[in-house]
């Protein structure tokens, strides 16, 4: 007879049952977008329209503050590594819930609204890795894409309820809502500060890890990481003033509905399937799902712009989370350190992709033909990938004896990492 094997877990297994902190961690995961989400989309339109700033000014204000929010995990990766997780969130939330009240106080002082976006912009940066560290705390591998892609869709739940609660309140009724969401950031660092601090979470026990934000950094996965949010920015920063010249503002939110739908479903379920594919078939899966949305969102209309954005999502699903796992598996580091490793990888993908892609979109709008915008986005999303396997044949591990299974988790290939740390 032949060996019998161990069917693995579904999705529910993998994720239940939860403790108490690890349930208050994803309803939290859904509770902080939701806030920051009821304020954020609409910074622009603040800052221009309540505040009188130009929309030169509130661009340059933006940028930097996306580039903050984004590169800035790997400061907030290695503060975990030092102080621990249960700090570094709690930290980052009072910087957040600064920052929140300070936008309420500049609607007596304007210039004070910058600040104040940059601190929330700070706390975010802290608050994500050591956030994803804690979640997948002692897990082993098998169920770790199964807590990391029900993290990324609770993530997701809040980001796509905050602004349809915060929208017709924005403009009329900016104070009360700073101080609602002021309070809520209050609510939920109270609830952090009665986290357990988890067993090791810090590095002192282990003398021969490498230090330095960029010491032990994975190489293929983070610039695999850098290359898909570039391209997938190049959809987030112009799908709007796209979609909204050929159909409405009212259908661009169904788009965007329908992206994040399908993150909150589609990711979990396909969490165990991610993690078993070989990094070479995800990374081409991902890439090719980016270039065929692009291609299909330059016919322009709502069909192409609802299948555009779906096969675009569908490509980052597979995309940003084997790039995480595979970055766990290949680094030394702890866990918050490669998960803020990875977000400076996505903060200069998406900084790259605003200026870059800001000047090809102003040079099809120029020339009158938008469509090819999406065009050249799909014609980088085939040629750029290709670049890769000159790092993934400098990086490249020793075989796994059973077949081209390269990216897959086996007990002998992950660094003597211990699950968790």
């Amino acid at each position: 007879m032949g060996e019998r094997t161990t069917p693995e877990p579904g999705l529910r297994a993998s994720l239940f049952p939860l403790t108490g902190p690890l349930r208050f961690l994803l309803l939290s995961s859904f509770v902080i977008p939701l806030g920051s989400f009821m304020v954020l989309p609409f910074m622009s339109v603040f800052l221009h329209e309540r505040l009188g700033m130009g929309l030169g000014t509130v661009g340059v204000v933006l940028a930097v503050a996306s580039l903050v929010q984004f590169s800035g995990g790997i400061v907030g990766g290695a503060l975990a590594d030092r102080i621990g997780l249960r700090r570094t969130m709690l930290w980052a939330l009072v910087v957040r819930t600064a920052g929140f009240a300070g936008l309420l106080l500049a609607l007596r002082w304007p210039p004070l609204a910058i600040w104040a976006l940059v601190l929330t912009c700070c706390g975010a940066a802290l608050y994500l890795p050591a956030n994803k560290a804690y979640l997948v705390h002692g897990v082993d591998d098998e169920r770790r894409p199964a807590f990391l892609s029900a993290g990324n869709a609770a993530l997701n739940a809040g980001m796509a309820v905050g602004p349809l609660i915060a929208g017709p309140f924005v403009l009329s009724s900016p104070g009360w809502l700073f101080a609602a969401v002021t309070a809520l950031f209050l609510a939920v660092s109270a609830g952090h500060a009665r986290l357990p601090t988890t067993d090791g979470e810090r590095t002192d026990s282990r003398e021969t890890a490498p230090s330095g934000l960029l010491a032990g950094m994975a190489l293929l996965p983070f610039a695999a990481n850098a290359l898909a949010f570039y391209l997938y920015f190049h959809f987030q920063h112009f799908l709007a003033v796209y979609a909204v010249e050929r159909a409405s503002s009212a259908f661009y939110s169904v788009v965007l509905l329908l992206c994040f739908t399908l993150v909150i479903v589609v990711q979990p379920l396909a969490s165990g399937l991610i993690r078993r594919m070989p990094y070479a078939l995800a990374l081409a899966v991902g890439f090719v799902g980016l270039a065929a949305g692009m291609a299909v969102l330059a016919a322009g209309t709502r069909a192409a712009l609802l299948a555009g954005g779906a096969l675009i999502t569908l490509g980052d699903i597979v995309l940003f989370l084997k790039n995480d796992l595979e970055a766990l598996r290949r680094s030394p580091r702890s866990d918050a350190v490669v998960f803020g490793q990875q977000r400076m990888a996505a903060g200069l993908g998406a900084c790259a992709s605003g200026v870059l892609g800001g000047q090809l979109y102003d040079f099809g709008e120029r020339a009158g033909h938008t469509g090819w915008f999406w065009l050249l986005a799909a014609a980088q999303c085939l040629l750029l990938p290709p670049l890769l396997l000159t790092l993934r044949r400098r990086t490249a591990r020793r075989p796994v004896p059973d077949g081209d299974h390269e990216g897959a988790l086996t007990r002998d290939d992950t660094d003597g990492r211990i699950p968790g740390r």
